[in-house]
C-alpha cells in the first residue's frame, strides 16, 4: 500500500510537484519477484522514480540476489537487514512520534544500518519557490478556545491551530488524561485521537468530565472531531468488551471494532461553503440522533454524518481548517 493507492495518490503528487520517488519493498522471502515488483511500479504510471530500497533483508547473499533481480534502469538505493530495529504499528502504521520511547536511538540505529548497508545515493533535495500564504481574516479575534491535547487528543493538523491563531484566536491548552478541567473559554474544541487506548482513565478522571459537562450546560459552542466525539457519548466500549462511561453529552455508544470502519476523504457542505478533510475510525456509534448534516466522500463509502446537539457539533470528519477557515470560525461561534 502506498505508491498508487488513493485519488490523489503518492503518485499523483510526485508527477505534480517533481518529486523523486523511492520505493520501499518488504523483501522478505522473496528473490527475482523483486525485480519484478519494482519494475511494475516504475512502469504502472510515469512518475519520476529514483530507485528502491529493500527492506527486511535476509544477509548480503540475499542482497545481492534482489539487486541482480533489478533491470539495468532502477537502482537498488539500500538493503536493510530484518534484524534492523523497527517502529511499532498501530492502526494502519499510525504510532505518534510522542508515544514512541527512545525515538531517537531507534533512528540512529536505522541510519546507521543505512550507511553499512552500502547504499548509493538518495536524489538530490528539491526546492519549491516561496509563495505568500493566504492570511485568513481576523474572525476569531479575542476569542478564547480550550484545545484539548495529550496522548489521547493527539491527531490533529497542525495547521488547524496555526489557522485558528492566524484568525486572532487564543488557544488554551489542557490534558484530559491529567484531569485538568476545562479552562475558562468561549469555545472548546476535542481534536481526533486515541482515546479508546486510554478509555479507563478517562473515564475516572471526574474533575474533567464535570467540568465538561459544566462546559456544555452553558451552551458555549463545542467543537468535536472523531475522538473527540466518541468521548461525547454515553459509553465507549473497547475491544476487550468493556464499556466505559464517557461524558454522556451525546445520546448513544461507541464501539470499537478491530475492522477498519472508514478511511478516506471527504467534504462537508456548509452555508459559508466547503470545508474538506478526511475519515479514518475503527468504531461505530449506536445513537438516537439525528444528523444535521451528512459528509461527501470524495470516491465512494458512506459519507460520515455530523451531529449537532445543543451548542455541540460533532462528526467522525476530520476538518482541514484551512481550506474554509470562515466556516470553522462560524461553528467555533456556533452560528449555524
Amino acid at each position: 500500500m502506498g505508491l498508487y493507492d488513493g485519488e490523489p495518490s503518492t503518485a499523483d503528487l510526485a508527477a505534480t510537484f517533481g518529486l523523486p520517488v523511492v520505493a520501499v519493498i518488504d523483501a522478505d522471502a522473496m528473490a527475482q519477484t523483486f525485480g519484478a515488483v519494482a519494475k511494475g511500479l516504475k512502469e504502472y504510471r510515469p512518475v519520476p522514480f529514483a530507485g528502491v530500497i529493500a527492506n527486511r533483508v535476509a544477509g548480503p547473499g540475499h542482497a545481492r540476489m534482489l539487486a541482480q533481480s533489478l533491470p539495468p534502469d532502477i537502482e537498488l538505493i539500500a538493503a536493510l537487514s530484518k534484524a534492523a530495529n523497527s517502529l511499532p504499528e498501530r492502526h494502519l502504521g499510525l504510532v505518534q512520534a510522542e508515544e514512541l520511547m527512545g525515538l531517537p536511538l531507534i533512528l540512529d540505529e536505522l541510519a546507521t544500518l543505512l550507511d553499512e548497508s552500502g547504499y548509493t545515493r538518495l536524489p538530490r533535495p528539491v526546492a519549491f519557490a516561496n509563495t505568500n500564504a493566504h492570511v485568513p481574516d481576523r474572525l476569531l479575534e479575542h476569542y478564547r478556545i480550550a484545545v484539548a491535547r495529550d496522548a489521547a487528543f493527539s491527531f490533529l493538523y497542525r495547521a488547524n491551530l496555526d489557522c485558528l491563531v492566524a484568525m486572532g484566536a487564543e488557544l488554551i491548552f489542557f490534558s484530559p488524561l491529567a484531569d485538568e478541567p476545562v479552562p475558562p473559554a468561549d469555545a472548546l474544541y476535542l481534536p481526533g485521537g486515541y482515546p479508546e487506548l486510554h478509555a479507563g482513565r478517562l473515564a475516572g478522571n471526574g474533575r474533567w468530565l464535570t467540568s465538561m459537562r459544566a462546559f456544555a450546560d452553558t451552551n458555549r459552542p463545542l467543537l468535536a472531531e472523531c475522538g473527540g466525539m466518541m468521548v461525547l457519548f454515553d459509553t465507549l466500549t473497547t475491544l476487550d468488551g468493556t464499556a466505559h462511561p464517557m461524558a454522556g453529552l451525546l445520546p448513544g455508544k461507541v464501539m470499537m471494532s478491530p475492522r477498519l470502519a472508514a478511511i478516506g476523504l471527504q467534504s462537508l457542505a456548509l452555508p459559508d461553503g466547503e470545508l474538506r478533510g478526511h475519515s479514518f475510525h475503527y468504531s461505530r456509534i449506536e445513537t438516537p440522533l439525528a444528523p444535521s448534516y451528512r459528509c461527501i466522500p470524495q470516491r465512494y463509502g458512506a459519507g460520515e454524518c455530523v451531529y449537532r446537539h445543543g451548542a455541540i457539533i460533532a462528526s467522525y470528519l476530520h476538518a482541514y481548517f484551512p481550506s474554509n477557515p470562515g466556516a470553522v470560525a462560524t461553528l467555533l461561534r456556533g452560528a449555524i
